[in-house]
C-alpha cells in the first residue's frame, strides 16, 4: 500500500508541475466508500480495465459516474505494477472504495465452491451431481461404475467438470492402491479390480461401520465354498444399472431376473463394482474379519444378524419377519 501511495504521490506532483492539473477531488473519490451496501460476490470476466469496469459498475460495487470511470482507469494505470486483475468469482466488502476495489480484483481469493460425492452412489448419481454443480464449465466423459472415490472436492469458478472427474478419479486410485498394497491376501480376490467389486458390495448392504468387516468375511467365505453371494443390492443394479432405488422391494421374480449382476443367479462376483465405495469399505474388503459366518438378514433395527449355519440363519429371518409385521402393525393408517 505504501508502494501504490507514493506512486500515486508521485504521480499527482508531475501532473501539478506540468500544468496537466488534478483534482483533489479524483484523490478523495479514490477513498471514499463506494455504493455497495452489503457485502457482494462478483464474477469478473478476462478482458480489459473497461469491461472489469463495466462488470463492476452492473453488479453495483461502484457507481456508473464518469469521475469514477476516470479515477478507476487512471488509478489502474497508475498502479499496474501491483499486478493484474484477477478472472475469477471475487468477493468484494459493503462500501468498498476504488482503493479496496483494486485490491481485491489483484489480490483477493476467488470463493471456494464445494461438491460432496457420498459414498455409495452409482456412475449415473456421480454423473448427475457433477453436470448440476453450479459455477463449473464444461461436459466430461462419462465415469466408469466405482471409478470415483467419495469425498468433498473444493472447486472455482469456471474449472472444467472433466478437470474435477479427473481428480475424482485420480483420488480413487489412490485410495484403492493404498487398500490393495495393505490387504490381507486372499485367494478369492485375485487383484484391485476384484478388491473393488467386493467393497462396493459391502458400501452397499450396510451403513455400520463394525459390520462392514464382517460383510467382507460372509462373502468371502461364500466365495471359498462356492456359494452364490446372493446380495440384494447386485440384484438391484442389474435391473437398473444404478439409476437409484427401485421404488419397489425386491419381488422373486426380480431374484431370478437373468443379469450378469444377479448375484442369485450367478456365482462369484459380479463382473463390476455396483457403486463408489468409501475407504472404509475398501478397508473392510482388505481387512475382513475373522470367522466362519455364512449368511446375514437385517434384523429390523438399522442393523444385521449374521450367522455360520442356516438354521441359525432361519431363525433370525424368523425374528426379522415378526419384528417387521409388528412395526407395520403400529403404524397409524394413512
Amino acid at each position: 500500500m505504501r508502494r501504490v501511495l507514493a506512486a500515486l504521490g508521485l504521480v499527482f506532483l508531475l501532473l501539478v508541475v506540468s500544468g496537466l492539473g488534478i483534482s483533489f477531488v479524483a484523490l478523495r473519490h479514490y477513498d471514499a466508500p463506494g455504493p455497495l451496501t452489503d457485502q457482494r460476490t462478483v464474477v469478473i470476466p478476462h478482458g480489459g480495465t473497461l469491461q472489469v469496469l463495466a462488470t463492476l459498475q452492473q453488479a453495483g460495487v461502484l457507481d456508473d459516474g464518469s469521475l469514477t470511470r476516470r479515477v478507476f482507469t487512471g488509478a489502474t494505470a497508475l498502479t499496474r505494477v501491483d499486478g493484474a486483475f484477477h478472472a475469477a468469482e471475487l468477493v468484494f466488502p459493503a462500501h468498498a472504495s476504488i482503493r479496496q476495489v483494486l485490491l481485491v480484483l489483484r489480490h483477493g481469493k476467488p470463493v471456494v465452491h464445494r461438491l460432496t460425492i457420498p459414498e455409495g452412489l452409482s456412475a449415473i448419481q456421480v454423473a448427475t451431481l457433477l453436470e448440476r454443480a453450479p459455477y463449473m464449465e464444461g461436459s466430461f466423459p462419462f465415469p466408469a461404475e466405482g471409478s470415483v472415490m467419495p469425498l468433498t472436492y473444493d472447486y472455482e469458478w469456471g474449472m472444467p467438470r472433466a478437470q474435477i472427474l479427473a481428480r475424482m478419479q485420480h483420488e480413487m486410485d489412490h485410495a484403492l492402491d493404498q487398500a490393495w498394497e495393505g490387504r490381507e491376501v486372499d485367494p478369492a480376490i485375485v487383484d484391485r479390480h476384484a478388491l473393488l467389486i467386493l467393497a462396493s458390495m459391502i458400501e452397499r448392504e450396510t451403513a455400520i461401520a463394525d459390520e462392514r468387516p464382517v460383510i467382507a468375511r460372509v462373502f468371502l467365505n461364500r466365495l471359498h465354498d462356492g456359494m452364490r453371494l446372493q446380495s440384494d443390492p447386485t440384484v438391484v443394479y442389474g435391473l437398473n444399472q444404478g439409476a437409484g432405488p427401485l421404488g419397489h422391494a425386491l419381488s422373486h421374480a426380480d431374484l431370478l431376473q437373468p443379469s450378469a449382476y444377479n448375484t442369485y443367479v450367478i456365482t462369484g462376483l459380479p463382473p463390476g463394482p455396483i457403486c463408489s465405495p468409501g475407504m472404509a469399505s475398501l478397508y473392510a474388503a482388505a481387512h475382513p474379519a475373522q470367522g466362519d459366518q455364512l449368511y446375514f438378514v437385517a434384523n429390523g433395527h438399522g442393523g444385521h444378524d449374521f450367522a455360520s449355519t442356516l438354521s441359525d440363519h432361519n431363525r433370525h429371518v424368523s425374528v426379522f419377519r415378526a419384528t417387521k409385521h409388528a412395526q407395520q402393525a403400529v403404524q397409524p393408517k394413512k
